[in-house]
């Protein structure tokens, strides 16, 4: 197992829908193992393989709910309900949160590293962490979740923070 360096905003394989995986072989059990390994040590609940520069639809998560970590491959959202507003957090975007509303219950189909299918259902943080994880492996990043008027700050900022210039008032 390795830590990898995180990709942050602005790399476009963040920004790169996942391939399926076709196979589940001994390189993709090795991408678990790194992109837990990595999670873990970010510290993050969540990685999708895209923010370690692998486009493929994998990732891991650890909605701190006893457990552990656990696998998506080639996970689909089956359903959604409600809404919850909620401040979140990105690895890929450090230092910065913003209240994001996502629904309040998803259900979730995924593959296991045996192959075999499993669903995940929940609400609270481990239903934010599915949506967060799969829409990485979409090219999306929290800031396509934000409302118009806030995401155009928020990437004015994250522009800016990028080049090193700071803004004085």
């Amino acid at each position: 197992m390795a830590i990898f360096p995180l990709r942050t905003f602005g790399d476009p394989v963040l920004r790169t829908v996942t391939t399926p995986v076709s196979e589940i072989d001994a390189s993709v059990e090795k991408l678990v193992n790194d992109l837990t390994e990595t999670m873990y040590d970010a510290p993050g609940v969540g990685l999708a393989a895209n923010q370690i520069g692998v486009a493929r639809a994998v990732a891991v998560f650890d909605a701190q709910d006893g457990e552990g970590a656990r696998a998506l491959i080639n996970p689909e959202i089956v359903e959604t309900d409600g809404e919850w507003v909620y401040e979140e957090g990105c690895l890929s975007v450090p230092g910065h949160f913003w209240s994001i509303s996502r629904p309040a219950f998803v259900r979730v189909t995924s593959l296991d590293l045996n192959g075999a299918q499993v669903e995940y259902t929940g609400d609270g943080l481990l239903g934010r962490v599915l949506l967060h994880e799969i829409g990485h492996l979409k090219g999306e990043l929290l800031i396509d979740q934000l409302e118009k008027s806030v995401r155009k700050t928020a990437l004015r900022e994250l522009r800016l923070e990028a080049l090193g210039l700071v803004e004085y008032e």
